[in-house]
């Protein structure tokens, strides 16, 4: 089984980010979900994003590098829309990644100057009418990510995995959930 650090989404780490949390765990998975706003939760993507840009990437980027210095280097780094970044950069910037799913959101190692490690599977899941996707993000993870796979799910929903957001898609959600447990099986 895999040690797993998942980085929440703009919204914080709501009830629907511990769940998942906890359905990894169910299978045998230790997950670790630091909270990267410190107890803070928003109802809307729109106010989680504001909250973010009060706070500033550089400290964000601080508290996940704090999160997961006691962590041993062998994770696997989940991460969901604006934790995704996070995630990439453990996978960039820590030796030792095993994988990395994202939801909700591409990540491209351009934005770090770095090279994707050959040996750290990935997987992407976003929605194909998503307002937030980023598709040059896309192409470039596509493109630069090796053993990376993209999946996207009808719909237009951004949190589609999040049960309590408008957005929430049952069935995209599950298939999701489903495919990161196959990563994660695999490695």
């Amino acid at each position: 089984m895999t040690e797993i650090v998942l980085f929440h989404h703009a919204r914080g780490l709501t009830a629907g980010v511990r769940d998942l949390a906890d359905v990894l765990g169910s299978h045998g998975h230790t997950v670790h979900t630091p909270d990267l706003f410190e107890g803070r939760v928003f109802d809307t993507v729109d106010d989680g994003v504001a909250h973010a840009s009060s706070i500033g990437e550089d400290v964000l980027a601080a508290r996940a590098a704090q999160a997961t210095a006691a962590l041993p280097t062998a994770l696997v780094y989940g991460g969901l829309s604006m934790g995704a970044a996070r995630a990439a950069e453990g996978v960039l910037t820590r030796p030792g990644a095993r994988g990395a799913f994202f939801l909700y959101g591409a990540v491209a190692p351009s934005w770090w100057s770095a090279t994707w490690p050959r040996d750290v599977p990935s997987q992407v899941h976003v929605t194909e009418r998503d307002p937030w996707r980023e598709p040059e993000a896309e192409a470039e993870y596509v493109t630069d990510v090796p053993h990376g796979e993209l999946f996207r799910y009808p719909g237009a929903g951004h949190l589609f995995a999040e049960p309590d957001d408008p957005a929430y898609d049952a069935g995209a959600a599950g298939l999701a959930t489903r495919r990161i447990l196959g990563l994660l099986a695999g490695l």
